[in-house]
């Protein structure tokens, strides 16, 4: 079986990828190896190695003697010997370089007892595979119901068909040991088939199925790394990493691989650094060690009655300090060495991030949303066109607080009573308008008249009325 990136004969068989093991996607480069051999001609009389590299469903790989000098290339499908039956498989090193990973691997390739390639898998042992294949989701799901029904505290994580369809390997996980007698009469009489039976470790299982890590890449153990070596809280203490269980752990629910990769590292930057339990004895007070940076090769001292105030220090003025507490030699305070490490600038800057990329919240704050529109009237462009409704925007604009004061129109009305112009006619109805307007909020009350009648209209009599 090819990805789509492989070459069809007319056959329909896959041809190979032909790019020496990088293949374009996930379907056949899982812990490849690039051919960097591939190119080159072997000397006279020299013959190719006999042993070539085959590997099965996801992450497994067997070497298998070419005892009748087929010429395979990489991505031939080949079938191949097994315990009982075949097995179908994909070709993927050929060469000197097979020799290097078995010897890699600690397997004796001059030994007989190699197993043998039959040949090129022809049309039917692909048909055959490929409906294996497509049984696999089906009974692993099956399988898992009945573990569930007889209590078992086990986890199948992957089943694999072998070629000729006659076995199948079932792949678990379990912390304790696992009596899986009746499991394994019950998957037969269901399937009809050999059941093998294989506990794997929780790396294992990882590295089988496969996935994306929270570095945003592929698993390292699913693509090139091959041994699991142990990995210990002490590696993350010495990269001045937070022991914090769910950011140390990977998707198989162990410490990270990547942990031991910059260890040696570390190791070697800490050789020259004073221990982080270091504690000075100065005649300021007990001066105790509370953070050490590596790149920056500083340490930070406090007093141990003032936990508040931090000191940075230079490691080497440190193993100074040591060297006089040694030779029992007064060490006065600690502000000296320190106030000299921020007057000189001693601690010399490793790296400067310039650009801000590597911060972490450069993302958080929104981007403010840049406003086209002028600031200020001054700012606003000129109107030449005379129709525009509005004030003429030609005149130059008044910048004075109190502009001057306009001239009264005569033919425009009066807005208040001061502005109103004197009336001259005494016959006109209502108050006098010459009378000078009362000013005070509350006017003066009339006294009233006793004599008054308060309707001051007569009341009609007999002779009003006729």
């Amino acid at each position: 079986m090819g990805c789509s990136s492989c070459s069809t004969g007319k056959d329909g068989q896959p041809k190979g990828c032909k790019n020496n093991g990088t293949c374009g996607t996930d379907g056949c480069n899982k812990l490849t190896v690039f051919d960097w051999l591939s190119n080159m001609s072997l000397p006279n009389g020299d013959k190719p190695f006999d042993c070539v590299e085959v590997r099965f469903k996801n992450s497994r790989k067997e070497f298998f003697r070419n005892t009748e000098n087929l010429s395979l290339s990489i991505g031939d499908i080949v079938a191949t010997q097994a315990q009982s039956g075949h097995d179908i498989g994909m070709v993927t090193l050929t060469g000197e370089l097979v020799k290097v990973q078995m010897k890699k691997k600690n397997q004796d390739y001059k030994n007989d007892d190699v197993p043998k390639l039959y040949r090129k898998a022809s049309q039917k042992d692909i048909d055959i595979w490929q409906k294996c294949r497509d049984r696999e989701a089906e009974i692993q799901k099956r399988s898992r119901e009945l573990a569930i029904a007889l209590n078992l505290q086990m986890k199948l994580s992957d089943v694999e068909f072998q070629g000729d369809g006659s076995k199948a390997t079932f792949y678990y996980t379990a912390e304790e040991r696992v009596d899986f007698r009746q499991l394994i009469k019950d998957m037969a009489k269901s399937f009809g088939i050999r059941i093998e039976m294989r506990q794997i470790g929780y790396r294992q299982e990882a590295q089988r199925l496969g996935g994306i890590g929270s570095c945003g890449r592929e698993l390292c153990c699913s693509t090139w790394l091959t041994d699991f070596r142990s990995v210990s809280t002490s590696a993350a203490r010495y990269q001045q990493l937070s022991l914090n269980p769910q950011k140390l752990a990977g998707q198989c629910g162990k410490l990270k691989c990547c942990l031991n990769y910059e260890l040696d590292v570390y190791l070697d930057a800490l050789k020259d650094f004073p221990s982080q339990e270091t504690k000075i004895m100065t005649e300021k007070g007990l001066a105790m060690c509370q953070k050490v940076d590596i790149f920056k090769s500083t340490l930070w001292f406090c007093y141990k009655d003032d936990w508040a105030n931090w000191h940075p220090l230079h490691k080497d003025q440190v193993n100074e300090m040591l060297e006089k507490v040694k030779n029992k030699e007064k060490v006065s305070s600690i502000e000296e060495y320190a106030l000299e490490v921020s007057d000189d600038k001693e601690i010399e800057k490793v790296f400067e991030n310039v650009v801000g990329q590597d911060s972490l919240t450069r993302f958080d704050k929104p981007k403010q949303k840049r406003n086209n529109k002028p600031r200020n009237k001054a700012q606003k462009p000129k109107n030449t066109n005379p129709n525009a409704k509005g004030p003429n925007p030609n005149k130059p604009a008044d910048n004075t607080k109190n502009p001057p004061a306009r001239k009264p129109n005569p033919n425009s009305k009066p807005r208040n009573k001061a502005q109103k112009a004197k009336n001259t006619n005494p016959n006109a109805k209502g108050p006098n308008p010459n009378k000078p307007a009362d000013t005070t909020k509350n006017p003066p009350v009339k006294k009233a008249n006793p004599n008054k009648r308060r309707n001051d209209r007569k009341r009609p009599t007999n002779n009003d009325n006729g």
